[in-house]
């Protein structure tokens, strides 16, 4: 993942937070975030740990619609939808740094040589970011719950370059990714190890399959 300050040196980088009003928060593993900000109309940079945003429908069925990790982007926009319908939650101990969006739109690139760079770092992001939701879709288009495990982690392993891959949630969060029933994905799991297409150590699993 790009990260938001490359490019840009440790005293820049203050200077440029500063500029911006920008400012530091963390939270511990496993803390709902989403009303929390000082304001709405807000960008937040993953700067350490995991988050995930999860839809709440009316019956309390969950589903993980974004996995966010180092490096990742997001606003808080979702609070604008349903403050019931929407949860950003920590999946480890998390460091975010907060930007009021209209600082970052009305800002004077002139005053700041290196602000072209930090508006190109947001930009890459933005593009990893909509990669990120096409590969999402494309493993919620496989209707069966085998599908949807090989595929994503088919994606996994693209991303990182291994066939040892590292789920970034628990199962039961890998559940609600994936959109299906816990105890039908964890069946297929064992089916998978079974029938030796796979091998799993706690989040650790190492593809024992052939893929393209």
């Amino acid at each position: 993942m790009e990260n938001i300050f490359n490019g840009i040196t440790g005293k820049n980088k203050e200077k440029l937070l500063t500029y911006l009003e920008a400012y530091t928060v963390n939270y511990k593993k496993n803390t709902t975030i989403l009303n929390n900000f000082k304001r709405d109309n807000v960008i937040c940079v993953v700067v350490s740990g995991n988050l995930i945003i999860t839809k709440i429908d009316a019956e309390g069925g969950r589903t993980i619609i974004e996995e966010l990790e180092e490096g990742s982007v997001f606003g808080t926009k979702y609070s604008a939808i349903s403050n019931k319908e929407y949860e950003i939650r920590t999946t480890d101990d998390v460091s975010l740094v907060i930007f009021d969006f209209d600082n970052i739109i009305k800002f004077d690139e002139n005053r700041l040589s290196y602000y072209t760079q930090f508006l190109k770092n947001l930009n890459i992001i933005l593009f990893e970011k909509l990669a990120k939701s096409n590969d999402r879709i494309e493993v919620l288009t496989n209707k069966s719950t085998r599908d949807k495990l090989l595929s994503y982690f088919n994606m996994l392993s693209h991303r990182s370059g291994s066939r040892i891959i590292y789920l970034p949630f628990s199962y039961t969060d890998l559940a609600d990714y994936l959109a299906v029933n816990r105890s039908a994905m964890t069946r297929e799991i064992s089916n998978l190890k079974v029938e030796g297409l796979i091998e799993t150590k706690g989040r650790r699993i190492k593809l024992l399959y052939y893929f393209e």
